[in-house]
């Protein structure tokens, strides 16, 4: 089953260009959401595509769209995972 890369909540219908998750309301149909975006191959995919697209993060037209299997960080979970950390580092702070 697929999943969303942002939130992981189950995805069980059709992405188009401009479809967003709507538990996270994150885009979906984006380079960074895509599992053939590879940075630092050619247009940063691995995929044979014809044109570069400039803005990773936004939809676009590809059609080697295929939604991936990895989560992404998001500045959310990064901020809560920082906090995480710090109140268990205090725990041990006497």
């Amino acid at each position: 089953m697929k999943t969303c890369p942002y939130c992981g909540k189950p995805i069980d219908f059709t992405i188009g260009r401009t479809t967003i998750c709507p538990a996270c309301s994150k885009e979906l149909h984006t380079c960074a959401a895509c599992r053939f975006y590879s940075p630092g191959a050619h247009y940063d995919c691995s995929e044979d595509v014809d044109e570069p697209v400039a803005d990773k993060s936004r939809p676009n037209f590809c059609d080697s769209f295929a939604l991936t299997d990895r989560h992404l960080e998001t500045a959310a979970g990064a901020d809560r995972r920082a906090a995480d950390k710090a109140r268990f580092d205090a725990l041990f702070n006497l």
